[in-house]
């Protein structure tokens, strides 16, 4: 029994160690090995919920041109009516052998009458035109929207890579820490060096360890937002690759508002030709056919069939009170887009100037960065001899592995700021 409940419990721990494994390699293989920022952003476009309205404009447009295009089928229309009235039309004049019938005060009559609509001025073309346009507004502004999401985007990613570089030089810290509790740890045991001197590198090696800690941790933080925003998990292990440089360019061709504004103007001109439409006349053909008593011979007490065709012509001239003033309001809806465009540009031109500003301030910071790391590395491989033969103690060498820790760090942080300022720059211009 004892050997059985023993191979039982192998048995379930290598089905638990089973399960574990072939979980992390699911989660694995769901969290993508590495992502890009152009990954990033199309991901988070996809996975925005108003993407999905523009499913939804699409929609509503062929739907309302659909409706549209019903005004040019026959338009039917059934009545019916019973009345009684109090008197009738009669010949009180009496003719020889001629007998005028009174129609009967009690009158019944069933009509369907079709129209056709033959021509209505453009209306129901220009009406068509308004529906394409408005949606094309409504995209457009969504695609502003679309592209404002990147901003969002691109501070979370740049972030997250800082807290990755953050990483990096923290283990390079860490390095020097132990090379430098390498070589005091000898000294110690021989009675060279104090054992303070051991203790103090001791707890910064593990001041530095939380400080790594916390980096994580910040970074989870960070990711765990990216993620919602792109619809995909993103572990530890998952890399986000730096950019590539963008050339700095002027141009602001490619930026949806561009796109919104001209739709705008495009709507404005349509609604003016709605307006002219509206003044025309229309035609149609219309057949009435009935049934009731009186027909159409009044003086008839039969119950007969009926029927009356024609053409209508309909001119409206109402609209005309109001056309110039209608008109005066759409050019005023034309200066009104013409002047936000006219503030967008300005408002672009001069954040492109400084971000241009920007972009060459982190190129000499960067430069300058290097030089003094170069410097900082001599300095710090000085401090470990010196550390080796007992010159200084392990506080003045803590001193130059900071000032180094913190080289690097001001350098990781300008060439983010810089590669970050350009991505910045290309968004402005649209040319990402």
């Amino acid at each position: 029994m004892a050997v059985l409940t023993n191979w039982l419990n192998k048995l379930v721990k290598a089905i638990a160690l089973l399960n574990c494994i072939t979980g992390a390699a699911s989660l694995q293989a769901q969290s993508p090995s590495t992502i890009s920022l152009v990954q990033a952003f199309n991901l988070a476009q996809q996975n925005y919920p108003l993407i999905r309205q523009k499913g939804l404009l699409q929609q509503t447009e062929q739907l309302s041109i659909e409706n549209l295009s019903s005004n040019f089928l026959p338009q039917l229309v059934v009545n019916g009516q019973a009345t009684y009235q109090s008197d009738v039309t009669s010949v009180s004049i009496p003719l020889p052998d001629i007998k005028i019938p009174v129609p009967a005060k009690d009158q019944y009559r069933i009509t369907a009458e079709a129209d056709q609509l033959l021509y209505d001025g453009g209306l129901n073309k220009a009406q068509k035109q308004i529906q394409s346009l408005n949606t094309a507004v409504q995209e457009n502004a969504l695609a502003v929207e679309l592209h404002n999401l990147k901003t969002r985007v691109n501070q979370l990613y740049f972030s997250i890579l800082y807290q990755d570089e953050l990483l990096k030089q923290t283990d390079i810290t860490l390095q020097n820490i132990q090379a430098g509790i390498n070589k005091t740890k000898p000294q110690v045991e021989s009675g060279v060096a104090l054992r303070s001197n051991l203790q103090v590198l001791q707890a910064q090696l593990l001041q530095t360890q939380q400080r790594t800690i916390e980096i994580k941790a910040t970074r989870k933080g960070l990711t765990d937002a990216l993620a919602v925003f792109i619809n995909q998990p993103i572990s530890e292990n998952t890399l986000l690759k730096i950019p590539a440089d963008y050339t700095a360019t002027d141009t602001i061709n490619n930026r949806p508002e561009l796109q919104l504004y001209k739709s705008q103007s495009l709507l404005a001109a349509g609604k003016e030709r709605l307006v002219n439409t509206r003044n025309l006349p229309k035609a149609t053909a219309f057949f009435q056919g009935g049934y009731g008593r009186p027909a159409l011979n009044v003086l008839s007490n039969e119950f007969k069939p009926f029927y009356i065709t024609g053409l209508r012509l309909n001119w409206s001239l109402g609209s005309l009170y109001n056309h110039k003033r209608d008109k005066k309001l759409i050019d005023i809806n034309q200066q009104t887009i013409d002047l936000q465009k006219d503030v967008f540009l300005l408002n672009t031109q001069s954040q492109l100037q400084q971000q241009k500003a920007d972009i060459d301030k982190y190129k000499t910071l960067v430069a300058t960065d290097n030089e003094i790391i170069q410097l900082r590395k001599q300095i710090t491989e000085a401090a470990k001899a010196q550390l080796e033969n007992a010159v200084i103690t392990a506080n003045d060498f803590l001193i130059q592995i900071n000032a180094e820790d913190a080289a690097r760090q001001s350098l990781v942080l300008h060439q983010l700021q810089l590669r970050q300022a350009q991505i910045n720059y290309a968004i402005t211009t649209g040319k990402l």
